[in-house]
């Protein structure tokens, strides 16, 4: 019987509070999975056994007897090769996953076939960045009738405790360079490049935000069809992101690329304590409301983005695993709304949102 929850990459930073939420709701059905068995097994026994420790290398052949007993596979982890995903979709194993990386995630939609035939369902973009980001576009596309532009930005706390792996990816695609749409158009753009204003809210201000390889504006540019999307990023520091920006111009950023140079830089991020806990996402959106230009725009404000990656991550996976949905591959915006998180994210993060310039609660 198809009854497990595993959650890959579960004793990680973001992963070990999707298994404690879901350990609560489900006790002895989830597997909090990872290379390092002694790891897991110290952290599910602050569980009092409600998670359950499994090891597991997804770089390896997997058993496929362990799929077939899970009904739902959380993955936490970036990867480069699809081949995990497709044997959950030949086990007829749901799939969520907490990633960021717009190429990989392409490459697990061309498996769509493979998940109907299985009746397998996967949920893509699933966290803060992409993730809220894509509810709050849909929202706003919602109130429009015709939307011409969507820009995202992110800013990220320095305080906050930053998973290795977010770290990591940060680090490795700050030199990065992506394509984005415009005008619907591909149009090739460098990481940390094309700075711009963006306004936070009274709380936190005015910041310059760069561009950044969040799969959120690949993704939304198919999903809802908008002819432009972008995404920016920056920190609550406005030292770290100008220090940042001025790797990327300098080309200091190209030596990033050598393991000892990429090592020592994300040691020393891991420690950065420059700034607070506090996070906020703001989507703008321009286009057309009964035949008249119109704005929309939201802003979201919260604390710990790790901890609101995992509680959207819960969400999800609960929804999944308790109810029916369409087999195939999908992004958390082809199947979920904002609403769908109201229990919860009006007690964790405030919401305003902007009509033409103008504040409405």
């Amino acid at each position: 019987m198809k009854d497990t929850i595993i959650v890959v990459g579960g004793y990680g930073h973001v992963g070990r509070t999707i298994c404690k939420e879901l350990g609560e709701k489900y006790p002895g059905f989830i597997y909090a999975a990872g290379r390092n068995r002694e790891r897991a097994e110290q952290f599910c026994q602050s569980t009092a056994g409600k998670v359950k420790p499994l090891q597991l290398d997804i770089s390896e052949s997997i058993d496929p007897h362990m799929l077939t007993q899970a009904k739902l596979v959380i993955m936490c982890l970036d990867q480069s090769d699809p081949t995990f995903v497709r044997s959950c979709f030949q086990s007829g194993t749901h799939y969520v996953d907490v990633s960021a990386n717009g190429s990989f995630l392409a490459q697990v939609e061309r498996w769509e076939i493979e998940a109907k035939e299985n009746c397998a369902t996967a949920v893509l973009s699933v966290g803060l960045a992409p993730g809220l980001t894509n509810l709050l576009a849909l929202q706003a596309q919602k109130l429009l009738d015709q939307v011409d532009v969507i820009e995202l930005a992110i800013m990220l706390g320095l305080g906050d405790r930053h998973g290795k792996a977010a770290i990591e990816w940060t680090v490795d695609n700050l030199n990065a360079g992506f394509e984005i749409r415009e005008n619907n158009r591909n149009v090739l753009v460098n990481s940390f490049t094309d700075g711009k204003i963006v306004d936070f809210g009274s709380n936190l201000g005015q910041k310059r935000a760069y561009r950044f390889p969040f799969s959120d504006q690949q993704t939304l540019a198919r999903t809802l069809g908008i002819p432009s999307v972008s995404t920016r990023l920056c920190f609550d520091s406005a030292v770290m992101t100008t220090f940042m920006a001025a790797l990327r111009a300098s080309g200091i950023s190209r030596f990033l690329t050598g393991k000892r140079v990429r090592n020592t830089a994300i040691n020393c991020f891991s420690r950065i304590r420059m700034g607070g806990e506090q996070f906020a996402i703001k989507v703008d959106a321009w286009g057309i409301k009964e035949n008249r230009n119109k704005s929309i725009g939201y802003l979201l404000h919260g604390k710990n983005q790790s901890n609101m990656t995992a509680k959207v991550a819960v969400s999800v996976a609960d929804a999944i695993y308790r109810s029916s949905f369409p087999s195939g591959v999908y992004h958390i915006e082809q199947l979920f709304e904002l609403e769908n998180l109201q229990g919860w994210l009006q007690r964790e993060a405030s919401i305003e949102i902007h009509i033409d310039g103008n504040l409405y609660k």
